[in-house]
């Protein structure tokens, strides 16, 4: 997944999208600060416990992000990639005991968005963004759905860690897929999940004759705080 830009490499920041997590006390509390903080003047999500019953996220209370990487001899020519996920849905079922969990993950394949290009020796233009873009939709994901569905949930003893197995459909294949994630608080899920793209039948991409590749592993980022599910 994921492409670099040739024409115009560089870095660009852009600010990101500000989403509240805890409640009208935090009116602008990202979910990243969350995971870092856990609280804001006026409240604190910390001791919350997660409640038993069906919690459904999206882009609107969740962040879920991709991020690529070059490598090659001419890896300066592009970009290391946070590439935001703007349209996904996701239904989490908690049960009394982690075993009796059910997880579910939907994301529109042709959603992804550009968000910054880092470690580049030029800013990421909007041409080579759309450029990006066009390269994901026609030469690496196409327009098969991409889902997730969990066939089992452990916790950790400490109760601050999940391991998520299931099998994970894109680009036309299905694989199993374990991610092991943060819980915090009881209530703010995040984790890193590494996922090898030729494992899905998938080609990283390749620019100037094979000199600028991006690497073959990727890594997908969620967090998300059930308690405002």
């Amino acid at each position: 997944m994921g492409t670099a830009s040739v024409v115009q490499p560089g870095h660009e920041r852009r600010p990101a999208s500000r989403t509240s997590v805890v409640g009208p006390r935090c009116p602008w509390q990202a979910v990243g600060d969350l995971l870092t903080d856990g609280r804001c003047e006026g409240g604190s999500v910390l001791g919350m416990a997660l409640t038993t019953g069906t919690h459904t996220l999206g882009p609107d209370d969740a962040s879920l992000q991709v991020k690529t990487y070059r490598e090659g001899v001419a890896a300066k020519a592009g970009h290391d990639l946070i590439i935001d996920v703007t349209r996904w849905d996701a239904t989490v079922e908690v049960a009394d005991e982690p075993a009796g969990w059910t997880v579910e993950l939907n994301a529109d394949p042709r959603s992804l968005e550009i968000r910054e290009g880092l470690h580049g020796v030029k800013p990421l233009t909007d041409k080579d963004r759309l450029e990006i873009r066009k390269n994901i939709d026609e030469k690496i994901l196409g327009s098969s759905p991409i889902q997730f569905r969990a066939s089992g949930v452990r916790l950790a003893d400490d109760g601050g860690r999940l391991t998520v197995e299931g099998e994970l459909s894109m680009a036309g294949s299905t694989r199993p897929l374990t991610a092991h994630l943060s819980l915090k608080d009881g209530t703010v899920v995040s984790g890193t999940i590494p996922v090898m793209q030729s494992a899905w039948g998938i080609k990283p991409y390749r620019g100037l004759m094979g000199a600028l590749k991006v690497r073959d592993k990727i890594e997908v980022v969620i967090a998300a705080n059930l308690a405002s599910s």
